[in-house]
């Protein structure tokens, strides 16, 4: 609960000591009460809001004064993994040469191994020269 509390802190405030809240951040609140299995409680309480507060800003958004974030896509869907397929072995490096190639420009040392291809050089040269 600290961290929202650290959170809640940067909320700029009004005159009259009360909370001034972006409609952004408003939006994203509303949206959090329309995720399966929240409730508008819990939510104000995760805000420190009063849950009147949080059905004001959902009614403001079923009027369209307050636009949510696209919610498009953003199901949650069970995931299930399949314990019977193996696992692929990360294959080994292939040993690098004993002479290295430094590519330097100013301070700046690139080492590269000496099997790296030539256009991949070339890449790095052009990089680093601009």
């Amino acid at each position: 609960m600290e961290a929202t509390s650290e959170f809640l802190a940067r909320v700029p405030r009004r005159t009259d000591g009360k909370r001034d809240w972006p409609a952004e951040l408003k939006a994203r609140i509303v949206a959090e009460t329309l995720i399966e299995g929240e409730t508008v409680k819990a939510v104000a309480k995760r805000y420190e809001l009063i849950p009147s507060t949080v059905s004001d800003w959902r009614r403001m958004a079923r009027q369209g004064k307050l636009v949510l974030p696209n919610l498009e896509g953003m199901d949650f869907v069970p995931v299930e993994i399949e314990t019977a397929v193996p696992i692929p072995v990360a294959q080994p490096l292939p040993a690098t040469s004993s002479n290295p190639i430094d590519v330097i420009k100013d301070d700046v040392i690139v080492r590269l191994d000496a099997a790296t291809p030539a256009i991949r050089i070339a890449e790095i040269v052009k990089a680093i020269a601009t």
